[in-house]
């Protein structure tokens, strides 16, 4: 839109009304389960719901905290409550203001009431769904709504699930300011215009993020977004942000709103945020780094997947020297970019104004927010953020109940019914099952006679599949060869006895197990609580039915019968890589050294792992992305020969240019940052993660920690400061820094800082790796005289052709013919190990 003169700026300043604090209404507060009334903070007086005045509430008993253990909060509405293991609701009556209301529920579980589990809806619709609070919390759980109320009745109903309980310790709802229509909706593809019926959406709050303050919560019971978190465990991207905080004394500046350009752009109004929220930012200044044109923080906050979300997205310009002097960008995803004149919403310093934005999450389960500071002669170059709001627009159906005489009766009757006619569904069911697996019992799946007659990972050792075979796997062209009964799982894992429980990830738990022919395996079983289901157990199955090698871990087998869904590998003695180099002391932000691990064992664990990569990304059909490479997805056997796992999130075939990753995939800490500005992955990507383990290899310490000095937060920062120093050998594990030859760790050096490179055309192959690394252990085992001006860097630019490497078979990915025993030789007596073993030290390549 442009600078707005100063002289425009003062004409419009009569347009400008100081707006007048929020007051909350008189109602409604409800202390549910008390007969006495309770005034909060902020005026709100809370009226037991024993003696309702303009609201009643039905069936439903109330509880009193006895055990004088209370919450956190000195609040006496936390030490009643209304429960029961019948529907009730709560009817507001007389509701004169029409339109957008705050509905706030209030959770606080003692007597064990964190055991309930129970649904919420309101307004037909769903506001909490199997929702239950817990028993290991100490504070209240508050969740907040917006509702839009357009009758003078209003029910909230409370309904147990799966024979539970549903309770309640206190309710708001109040009137507040509509939503604006009309506001820019957008997706991760870009702008989609404006949204029309902001108003009419029911909302559920999902985040509210203060930036730039202490790691904790903002909290202020007198305003009525009272509940907010600090943005660190959000940011992904902000080598340059710092905290900021406002020097001066008294209140901000509220503004009203006014027009401009036939825009309302609007200004906060106090008691609505907390006034923190609005005394703290994250900056990105460009001042001293120059070398940048454009400097930014990235935030990403998880949401649901297919939804739509209101955001709104707060400023406040605490930093400047003076007014009309800063501009910057703020982007949402990575199609989207907004220029921000804090000035052309307001007109004076340390004034608070947001803007709101419909956000579609489509496939992607996060939203991208940030901020760019652009290089600009003419104002001041930075950029910062105070606050952001995430709701998500509820379009979940609920159930309306009627708790009343007959129609309660009329409820009983219905549920014991359904419940009865279940009963006799699944009787008949279960005769029917156990007639068939009777008559199939003669059929019965046969042991192969030995294991060792498999292809290298090749098979279950078990013909044939399951009594499930009949029906279609759960996608087209799972390896039903690799099928396995669930029985035999149960029998291999003592019906998963907890003794044998050996690891749990973001698929589910690791069980080990032994197979009827005496084969050790690892099985892992999934759990829906740890967010991977479905796509990647299918993505696994698929890929290592495909794929052997000898620096990869093996399928054994997989089994999907019912809700089941397992993955059976070979297994590894040794456990994960990280399990040698240092030990999470029940925390993953703190660690120690405890590696027993030489650095010539060291590199030859890496030298595996990239080997196994290598492998994965020259394989036919553009070959695969691992997605998820780190220190616990790189296994050792039981000799130290390190193998990749985890291909739940790999990623197979040519790269679309145009295709963009729709989630956050991968681990913090790893993840390439050319990703968060493209949302693609590639191989580099791959090598940007390798990168991070060779860096905790060399330095026993994990991706990232909690540190009070930012630049050791993140791994790979802190080994790149290190690098530009030349300096690395500093941050070496003392448990093995004398046992590195100079020229060994100035070579691992150069190929960290390869890997790390900002840009994924400015790293190497996996293949350059393997050869610098297998360098590397020559460089460790034979001591080289080099002078002052030589160098030991290899070049990786030759052509390939020049190289003695072997050409890889490739069926459908190629196979090692020195790693894995193959059914078609091509007669080369020539191995990828030979050609190492071959290097003339003093020459490299």
């Amino acid at each position: 839109m442009g600078n707005l003169p100063l002289f425009l700026l003062l004409q419009l300043y009569p347009v400008l009304v100081l707006s007048a604090p929020y007051v909350f209404p008189d109602k409604y507060y409800i202390n549910c389960g008390s007969d006495s009334p309770e005034t909060q903070q902020g005026g709100r007086k809370f009226v037991g719901d024993e003696n309702p005045n303009s609201f009643s509430v039905a069936s439903g008993r109330p509880i009193t905290d006895t055990t004088n253990q209370q919450s956190s909060s000195s609040s006496v509405l936390y030490q009643t409550a209304r429960f029961s293991s019948d529907p009730f609701s709560y009817e507001l009556d007389d509701i004169s203001d029409r339109g957008l209301h705050v509905v706030r529920l209030h959770f606080f579980p003692f007597a064990n009431l964190g055991d309930a589990l129970f649904n919420v809806t309101a307004s037909s619709k769903s506001l909490l769904s199997d929702f239950s609070v817990g028993n290991t919390t100490s504070f209240p759980v508050i969740k907040d709504f917006f509702v839009p109320i357009t009758s003078s009745k209003f029910k909230i109903n409370f309904i147990p699930a799966n024979q539970s309980l549903a309770f309640v310790n206190a309710i708001e709802v109040f009137h507040v300011p509509n939503l604006k229509d009309n506001r820019t909706h957008l997706s991760p593809a870009g702008s989609m215009g404006l949204y029309q019926g902001l108003p009419s959406q029911l909302l559920r709050t999902v985040h509210r993020v203060a930036f730039g303050g202490q790691p904790q919560s903002i909290s202020d019971p007198t305003v009525v977004a009272s509940e907010w978190v600090a943005d660190t465990d959000y940011m992904v991207v902000g080598n340059w942000a710092t905290n900021c905080s406002y020097q001066q004394t008294g209140r901000l500046v509220y503004d009203d709103q006014y027009l401009l350009d036939n825009e309302i752009y609007n200004a906060a109004s106090q008691n609505f945020i907390p006034d923190g929220v609005y005394r703290t930012c994250k900056e990105v200044n460009l001042s001293g780094n120059q070398s940048s044109n454009s400097l930014n923080i990235t935030w990403h906050f998880n949401v649901s997947k297919n939804a739509q979300h209101f955001v709104r997205v707060h400023f406040c310009d605490i930093i400047s020297t003076s007014a009309n002097l800063v501009q910057f960008g703020l982007f949402i995803y990575n199609n989207f970019t907004q220029q921000i004149n804090p000035y052309l919403y307001t007109i004076d310093m340390a004034a608070p104004f947001y803007l709101d934005f419909v956000v579609d999450s489509n496939e992607s389960d996060f939203i991208s927010v940030g901020v760019v500071a652009w290089a600009n002669s003419t104002v001041e170059n930075f950029a910062y953020l105070n606050g952001l709001e995430i709701m998500e627009f509820i379009t979940e159906p609920g159930l309306e109940i009627e708790i009343s005489g007959s129609k309660r009766n009329n409820l009983v009757y219905i549920i014991v019914g359904s419940v009865a006619g279940f009963v006799v569904i699944c009787c008949t069911l279960l005769v029917a099952f156990l007639l068939f697996k009777k008559r199939r019992k003669a059929k019965a799946l046969e042991p192969m006679a030995s294991y060792g007659t498999l292809p290298f990972g090749g098979a279950s050792p078990y013909i044939g599949v399951s009594s499930k075979s009949g029906n279609p796997p759960p996608v087209p062209n799972l390896n039903l060869k690799l099928k396995m009964p669930f029985a035999e799982i149960l029998e291999a894992t003592k019906n998963f006895d907890a003794k044998f429980l050996i690891g749990e990830g973001g698929f589910g738990k690791v069980y080990k197990g032994t197979l009827r022919n005496g084969l050790k395996v690892a099985v892992k079983r999934s759990e829906s609580k740890h967010g991977q289901g479905l796509p990647e157990f299918q993505t696994e199955v698929m890929i290592l039915s495909k794929i052997r090698h000898r620096h990869l871990v093996s399928l054994i087998g997989y089994c999907d019968e019912g809700s089941e869904m397992i993955l059976v590998y070979e297994f590894m003695e040794k456990g994960t890589l990280r399990d040698h180099l240092y030990k999470l002391q029940g925390n993953p932000e703190k660690s120690s050294s405890l590696s027993l691990l030489a650095w010539r064992q060291r590199l030859e664990i890496c030298i595996g792992a990239a080997k196994g990569l290598h492998y994965l990304h020259t394989g036919s059909d553009g070959g695969i992305i691992h997605r998820d490479v780190k220190s616990t997805n790189i296994l050792l056997d039981e000799e130290y020969v390190a193998k990749v796992a985890d291909f739940g999130l790999s990623k197979s075939g040519l790269l679309d240019p145009d295709g963009f990753s729709t989630g956050i995939k991968g681990s913090f800490g790893y993840l390439d940052p050319e990703y968060f500005r493209c949302l693609q992955f590639t191989e580099k990507s791959d090598v940007y993660s390798f990168g991070v383990v060779l860096l905790e290899v060399l330095c026993a310490r994990p991706a990232i920690i909690n540190s009070h000095r930012k630049e050791e937060i993140n791994l790979a920062e802190w080994g790149m400061i290190w690098l530009n120093k030349g300096e690395l050998e500093k941050i070496v594990d003392p448990s093995m820094a004398s046992q590195i030859n100079p020229n060994s760790l100035r070579k691992f050096s150069e190929i960290v800082e390869k890997c790390l490179r900002p840009t994924g055309d400015s790293r190497p192959a996996m293949l350059d790796i393997c050869w610098d690394l297998e360098y590397t252990l020559q460089l460790q085992q034979t001591a080289v005289h080099r002078e002052p001006h030589e160098d030991s860097a290899i070049d990786s630019s030759f052509n390939m052709s020049s190289r003695p490497f072997q050409r890889l078979p490739s069926n459908n990915y190629p196979v090692e013919k020195g790693d894995v025993p193959m059914e078609k030789d091509d007669g080369s007596d020539t191995t990828e190990s030979g050609v190492f073993s071959q290097l003339r030290i003093d020459g490299g390549r």
